[in-house]
């Protein structure tokens, strides 16, 4: 069996190797042939050196959380063979702490977690994989070219979840949301923003190329230039850029009682300047609220396959730029001009 393994810690180690064991049923009963995974920036930092921490018993990880596959095989009827799956991709820690032992594995306490092809535990870039029912969850037969979308879905399903709950702490009725950052997980926020009914604003650094027009179709204005310069106050920001200058920004520009999710992961010892005292008193006098999130449990992962399953596919197939197959990997992980998703095919 094929599989893309790299040696955490050591830049540069990714290779596809032949003759990897087939998955022990130790990683779950169901058996998944693989039809693609998604290539993301984690994946990248991984393959750079800057983390990644493989099982207990193996010197390699096989790298790749955004999955999409097949079952052959299910001995606890859970599903069927020939259905369409994804596998969840962090697991609870063996604790386990209160977040994680209700499922809410994604608010882990103690940083006990694994996460697939991430830390500690097997990813998906090999030809089969195995997963508990519990962390597989089922795709609409419709969705084998676009299904392996559902882990970034499930990433700004969450984002839209807390952002409500946040609302919730008074009568809070938005109207305009900004999402920073045109890339899949950008346009995945703005689609959830969409069918909220939001008036939607996207803004990214590119001016040509596919995200103009995938923000046009799902009717939000499109916008280049800084956070700054825009002429309104959203009433939340979905922030998905990890660029510090733009978070700045984004929590300047909030409107009163606003909300401000960060998603993006900013780059340590990158510096801005800031009015700290101007950017607190504007927090705190208009009872705004910043927070950070990252991961999904099984409720997002549901909601975002539902999410696919009611989208446009042809929209959503606009988000895949390039498909690269599985012998052709290093081309994937290197990074061009106009790429949203790239996914690898086997």
């Amino acid at each position: 069996m094929r599989a893309l393994t790299i040696t955490p810690g050591r830049p540069d180690s990714l290779r596809l190797v032949d003759g990897v064991p087939e998955p022990p049923e130790a990683e779950g009963p169901i058996l998944v042939e693989a039809i693609a995974v998604g290539v993301c920036g984690t994946d990248r930092e991984i393959i750079k050196g800057e983390y990644g921490e493989a099982p207990p018993d193996s010197e390699r990880l096989v790298i790749g959380h955004e999955s999409l596959g097949r079952v052959l095989e299910d001995p606890t009827g859970t599903l069927r063979p020939g259905d369409l799956v994804a596998g969840i991709v962090r697991h609870p820690d063996p604790v386990p702490c209160p977040n994680c032992a209700v499922g809410e594995w994604d608010m882990c306490r103690n940083g006990l977690y694994t996460e697939r092809g991430i830390k500690g535990r097997h990813g998906f870039a090999r030809e089969r994989w195995r997963v508990e029912p519990r962390f597989a969850v089922r795709l609409d037969p419709e969705l084998s070219e676009v299904g392996v979308l559902v882990e970034p879905t499930a990433v700004v399903s969450k984002a839209w979840e807390h952002i409500e709950k946040v609302g919730t702490r008074a009568r809070w009725e938005p109207r305009t949301a900004l999402i920073t950052g045109a890339g899949p997980i950008g346009l995945l926020a703005a689609m959830l923003a969409a069918r909220r009914g939001l008036d939607v604003h996207v803004l990214d650094r590119a001016v040509d190329g596919p995200k103009p027009d995938l923000a046009a179709r799902l009717g939000a204005s499109y916008h280049t230039g800084t956070v700054a310069d825009l002429d309104f106050e959203p009433d939340v920001v979905v922030e998905c850029t990890g660029a510090p200058s733009v978070v700045v920004q984004a929590i300047e520009k909030v409107g009163p009682d606003g909300v401000v999710c960060l998603t993006g992961l900013s780059t340590a010892g990158k510096q801005v300047g800031v009015d700290a005292g101007a950017l607190t008193r504007a927090v705190v006098l208009e009872n705004n609220v910043v927070f950070g999130s990252v991961n999904a449990n099984r409720r997002h992962w549901d909601a975002a396959a539902a999410a696919l399953r009611d989208a446009d596919r042809g929209w959503l197939s606009g988000l895949i730029t390039r498909r690269v197959p599985i012998e052709e990997y290093a081309e994937a992980y290197a990074p061009r001009d106009g790429d949203i998703k790239v996914i690898l095919g086997f």
